[in-house]
Parts: structure tokens; sequence; C-alpha cells
């Protein structure tokens, strides 16, 4: 048994949840409280670290200022049909092979369209299936 107080489960009193969700604890305080009067020196001193080559530096500064994403804009066909959402990859493949967007951005838009190219296979007519080889070897005659 261990020696404690014999308190169980949330130590809290009722109505009483704890700290609230996105507080800083002591140290982030602490930390952000010495670091407010040198936060324009300590950024120019990272960016002057970064011009001079220091590659993780730079990587950091660059991820942040760099958009993640771009706004694309080219037209697409109206999308009501499968036919359509056919015509549409195509204008994609089209767009990516130009370089007016880039492979990333067309799989993503192709991603989003892909799922309406899908129809409802329609059952194939008795003269359009291909014999089988048990089919075949049934008739002799057949060759």
């Amino acid at each position: 048994m261990s020696s404690g107080n014999g308190v169980r489960g949330r130590p809290f009193v009722k109505g009483n949840a704890g700290r609230t969700p996105g507080s800083k604890n002591k140290a982030s305080f602490l930390a952000t409280a010495l670091l407010e009067g040198d936060r324009e020196a300590l950024l120019r001193k990272g960016l002057e670290l970064a011009k001079r080559g220091n590659a993780r530096l730079l990587i950091f500064f660059l991820s942040r200022l760099l958009p993640r994403d771009r706004l694309i804009s080219f037209d697409l066909p109206e999308i009501i049909s499968a036919s359509d959402a056919r015509a549409a990859l195509q204008s994609i493949l089209r767009a990516v092979s130009t370089g007016v967007i880039s492979s990333a951005e067309g799989a993503a838009l192709t991603a989003l369209i892909a799922p309406l190219t899908h129809e409802v296979a329609e059952k194939p007519s008795s003269r359009q299936l291909t014999p089988s080889l048990a089919d075949h070897l049934q008739s002799p005659d057949q060759e």
C-alpha cells in the first residue's frame, strides 16, 4: 500500500478542473518574460546566422516565411456527371504537363475529383462476353 492521505482520483474540488487550457506553467511564463525585451535582437541574430549559412536556422526561417500551399487558378469544366469529371482530370493533366500547376497540386486536385469518375458498371451483354476456357473446350468446332 502507498503511504498517502488516501485521496484517489481527481484531487481537485468539485467544479475545479485544474489549469485552464492554454495557460502557461511557471517556466514558460518566466522564459517569455526574460525574452520579451530581447525578442527583436534574437530574431535579427538568427536571420544573420541563417544568411551566413546556418542551414538549420535557414530552414527554420524559410518554413515560417514561405507559404505552405498556394492558391491556384485555372479553368476546370463544370462537373455534373462522371464524364465531366474525366474531362476535369484531363484538364488537370494538361495543366501539370504545361507547368501551370505543380505535380503535387495536380495530385491533390485529382484526389478530389477521382471519386466522381466511378460509374456503376453496366452488366455486359451476352455478345460482349469473352468465351471462357471451359466454353472453348466444350465446343471443339470453334477455333
